[in-house]
Parts: C-alpha cells; sequence; structure tokens
C-alpha cells in the first residue's frame, strides 16, 4: 500500500490509435478498461476490469471503480454504455485516511486538469452540518461518524467522504469524480440521510 501513500507516483498515459483514452465520466466502458489495463498507478490484475483491488494486509485496502451507474443508490434506468461514476477508497486502520490522501489520489490517478476541476469546484453540499452535529451525535446514529462534502467543478462533481472511529481515527474514505448531470440526485439522497 505504501505505494498509494507517496506523492512521487507516476501516471502513465494510455495512448490509442484515435488519440488520448482517458477513464473519465463520459467515456465508454470499453475506454476505460483499456485506460485501467494501462494505468502505471491501478496496476489492475489481467482479470480486473472496472474494479480494481489492492491489499498489503487486512487493515489496508485500496479499491478504484468505475460504473456506468448514477453515483449514490442504485436506480433504475438505462446507462447508456458509458461510465458515470468513478470511485477511489481506501480502508486503512494503520495510517488512517485523510482528506489530503484522497485528493492526492485524486490528482496521481486522474492528472492535473481533473485535480485543478476538483480544487477549483464549488462547494454543494458539506456534512455534518455544524449545527446538527451535536443532535446526530447524542442520537448515535452512524451518520456522526460520516464526514463528506459534494463539490460541482466545469468538468466533472465530486464526493468526499470519510468515516471515523468513535475516537475520531478516520479509518476509511472515498472520493468519487462523476456525471454533473447526476448531482441533484446524490444531493437529495444525502440530505435525506442527514435529517
Amino acid at each position: 500500500m505504501q505505494y498509494f501513500v507517496t506523492v512521487g507516483l507516476s501516471l502513465l498515459c494510455s495512448f490509442s490509435a484515435a488519440g488520448r483514452v482517458e477513464a473519465i465520466p463520459g467515456q465508454t466502458l470499453d475506454e476505460a478498461v483499456v485506460w485501467i489495463r494501462a494505468n502505471s498507478t491501478l496496476r489492475p490484475v489481467r482479470s480486473e476490469r472496472l474494479l480494481v483491488r489492492k491489499s498489503d494486509t487486512p487493515a489496508q485496502r485500496f479499491t478504484f471503480w468505475a460504473s456506468p451507474l448514477q453515483v449514490g443508490r442504485a436506480s433504475p434506468g438505462a446507462t447508456g454504455g458509458v461510465i458515470r461514476t468513478e470511485e477511489i477508497s481506501f480502508f486503512d486502520m494503520q495510517n488512517g485516511v485523510s482528506r489530503d490522501r484522497l485528493q492526492e489520489s485524486l490528482r496521481v490517478i486522474y492528472g492535473p486538469t481533473i485535480y485543478q476541476d476538483y480544487t477549483q469546484a464549488k462547494r454543494i453540499y458539506t456534512y455534518p452540518a455544524a449545527q446538527t452535529n451535536d443532535a446526530i451525535n447524542r442520537r448515535g446514529s452512524l451518520t456522526s461518524a460520516l464526514q463528506g462534502e459534494v463539490r460541482e467543478g466545469d468538468q466533472y462533481a465530486y464526493w468526499l467522504e470519510i468515516a471515523q472511529q468513535p475516537n475520531g481515527f478516520p479509518y476509511v474514505g472515498k472520493i468519487t469524480v462523476f456525471l454533473k448531470d447526476d448531482l441533484s440526485k446524490l444531493e437529495a439522497e444525502l440530505r435525506k440521510r442527514s435529517s
């Protein structure tokens, strides 16, 4: 898992006869598979296509997942044959999962253009809200352990979420890149979950 933590990770770009192939939302499933397989950071094994899993120990896991489904809860309907959602997630009981680690993973896997879109994106929704955090903690709800935010960039939307143990140790986190068309759906689901 050390290669996912270090800052100096390199990203191998994949090229085809038609030009650069990027596995970003809006691309076809086949383009995503080509990019994932050629990605030196993801390093998929032969059988991995849209889901890449790495684990050094049972206490440390990394997952990259590209999906034609909408972000958030599964919903019926046609997917259009394109990637709608991509998620980078970490489970790390040894080192923890910080916001900086998730953001650095985004930069390393997607490169500077997508990373800049993320950093300049407008915050749409942040949770838990400060005024409701105490009430949630008193109820002992699972949502009290979740901190997250949803952002809208010029190109894509982004969802960052970190789960903490009761002692505040952040042991799991994810950062998701998804189509902006699905932003209102996710925001409504998160607001409903928090109420």
